[in-house]
């Protein structure tokens, strides 16, 4: 997600710069190649390990982090925008599906389930429901606009729902899990996207949209100012969830300058670009590292625990 966040990122550049986009497109079939690998390797697990799988959609945490498959088809289809309309129309297709079923499948776990208590709840929750917000970018594009409406209009009000619980949960209990801290930059993810969704939608920067830019933006600002929490945590996978948030409003940056024209925006895009760019440098450094030191395969030890 990440990666791909990136490359629509230095198409937005490309396009603010008037340049080709022959450097974008040649990261993008890289990013395209990578995610392959990865679903490649997922789904030969999900044949040899299948009870592996199953203890992982059971976790209350892991759980979350199923509709990353659709998210991540979601936003090839969005970056073959540039490249191959016909490609990002087959990509939109399988990822909406998958995401609605994967939507349905989360809501029903949540609703029968038993287990869940307040103390698993994290941000990594917004992922499988407030992933809905994507659908529209590219939807608008391939499909009637209704659709894009039905699901924008899930993410959005799950988005609210959830933030209740999430600033609940943060206030009055104990604080999330070291390995989980990365995930709070996942907060600033549904506004920023929920922004470039609803300005495709509607066709222009309106009062509403300009409150889920400004409300993203005060959200990196704010986690920004709490480097102390993330500085001294160990590199964990989690570490990834850095990246896509920051894409996200750095791409809502590129389209709000685009929408109004107001200069300030353009040095802030260029800003939050470069430092989306070190920052994936920096994950891609340290996840490699971790892949040769073979930590990334490690099973983990009960950290759902009090």
């Amino acid at each position: 997600m990440g990666l791909t966040g990136l490359t629509i990122a230095f198409q937005r550049a490309e396009s603010i710069l008037d340049v080709t986009n022959t450097f974008s497109t040649y990261i993008l079939f890289i990013v395209t190649f990578i995610f392959l690998c990865i679903l490649l390797l997922y789904f030969t697990k999900l044949v040899y390990f299948l009870p592996s799988v199953n203890e992982e959609f059971n976790n209350p945490v892991q759980l979350s982090f199923f509709p990353t498959v659709s998210i991540s088809f979601l936003l090839l289809s969005i970056a073959f925008l540039e490249v191959n309309m016909e490609i990002s129309k087959y990509l939109w297709m399988i990822g909406t599906l998958l995401h609605f079923i994967a939507t349905i499948a989360v809501l029903s776990i949540w609703i029968k389930q038993s287990k869940f208590e307040i103390h698993h709840f994290n941000p990594s929750w917004f992922i499988p429901i407030v992933g809905n917000i994507i659908v529209p970018i590219a939807g608008v594009r391939h499909f009637a606009p209704e659709l894009s409406w039905f699901f924008f209009s899930i993410g959005i009000i799950f988005w609210i729902v959830l933030l209740t619980i999430f600033l609940y949960r943060i206030i009055f209990h104990h604080p999330i899990p070291e390995k989980l801290l990365p995930t709070f930059f996942i907060l600033i993810a549904p506004p920023a996207v929920g922004f470039i969704s609803y300005v495709n939608l509607n066709g222009t920067v309106d009062n509403f949209s300009r409150i889920l830019y400004y409300f993203a933006l005060f959200l990196i600002i704010l986690l920004i100012s709490q480097y102390k929490m993330f500085y001294k945590i160990k590199f964990y996978l989690s570490w990834w969830a850095y990246s896509f948030p920051i894409a996200s409003v750095t791409i809502a940056t590129a389209l709000i300058f685009k929408q109004t024209t107001i200069i300030f925006f353009k040095p802030l895009f260029f800003i939050l670009i470069s430092l989306l760019t070190l920052l994936v440098l920096i994950l891609l450094l340290y996840t490699i590292k971790a892949i040769l030191k073979g930590e990334i395969f490690a099973k983990e030890k009960q950290p759902l625990k009090k």
